[in-house]
């Protein structure tokens, strides 16, 4: 009997892993959402058989979650990009990544940062040379990852917020940087604040803090599961743990800030980091 068969038709969960057939197709998924786009780049990431990723690789193009795209016409090559449909697995990798941290990696209490020694900081330090795909900046440029903020009178804080380590100071952070703004400016920089928020939360807030620099938002998710950047989840929405990346005007990631446990003190260091 065909898996197929086994599918129940009324259950979206059975209907979705009639696609997602096995742990390989999440990692195929996981790979070229972080870039790896091409069949031998896939291979040896993942290394699995040519046959086995073939056949993954067939079937996620046939439900319609990968486009080919070709590169090469003698041979024939390809590149594998998401579609929409694909893109729709984003919150999904996002999820899994932060159960399996939490629950498998961790002790299952919710928190917002992590030990410098864990697996997640040896994943964002990982990511120093890494390019960002998603990103399009004109300067070398700060980019702080934060939790959650909120101009007041707006939708706020969910409940329990400053019980989950690491979650409060997001207000300070950012005016922290907005004071230091003209010393990174002196020095050819540029600074972005990125949250998963909506982006008419991130604007009121701005105008509320009086930011000079824009604030990105990130509720598709393509950061977060481009970089498999450490998340947590809380009031329904998963958010940065708070985490600091400088890049260059290319947007390849020069050094990295993670944990951060103390907001306002991370600027003073990102300057001399930026300054040495």
């Amino acid at each position: 009997m065909r898996r197929d068969d086994l599918t129940d038709a009324d259950c979206g969960i059975a209907q979705a892993l009639g696609v997602l057939t096995d742990w390989w197709t999440f990692l195929i998924v996981r790979d070229i959402a972080g870039g790896v786009t091409r069949f031998d780049a896939l291979q040896r990431e993942l290394g699995m058989s040519r046959r086995a990723l073939t056949d993954r690789l067939g079937g996620l193009a046939e439900h319609g979650v990968l486009r080919r795209v070709a590169y090469s016409e003698h041979p024939p090559r390809y590149d594998y990009l998401l579609t929409e449909k694909g893109e729709g697995l984003l919150p999904v990798l996002i999820a899994l990544q932060d159960w399996g941290t939490r629950h498998v990696m961790g002790d299952g209490s919710l928190t917002a940062t992590a030990a410098p020694t864990s697996a997640e900081a040896r994943r964002v330090h990982g990511l120093v040379g890494r390019r960002i795909a998603h990103l399009t900046v004109g300067a070398p440029t700060v980019l702080y990852f934060f939790p959650g903020a909120y101009a007041p009178g707006t939708q706020g804080y969910p409940p329990g917020w400053t019980d989950i380590p690491g979650a409060g100071g997001c207000t300070l952070e950012s005016t922290t940087y907005a004071a230091r703004a003209a010393d990174f400016a002196a020095r050819g920089v540029e600074i972005r604040g990125v949250s998963t928020q909506r982006p008419d939360q991130l604007d009121a807030f701005a105008a509320y803090a009086g930011l000079p620099f824009p604030l990105l938002s990130d509720t598709d998710g393509k950061l977060a599961a481009s970089l498999r950047l450490p998340t947590f989840r809380a009031g329904g929405t998963d958010r940065f743990k708070r985490l600091t990346l400088f890049v260059d005007a290319t947007t390849t990631i020069q050094s990295v800030q993670f944990p951060v446990t103390d907001p306002a003190g991370s600027v003073a260091e990102m300057l001399v980091t930026i300054s040495g």
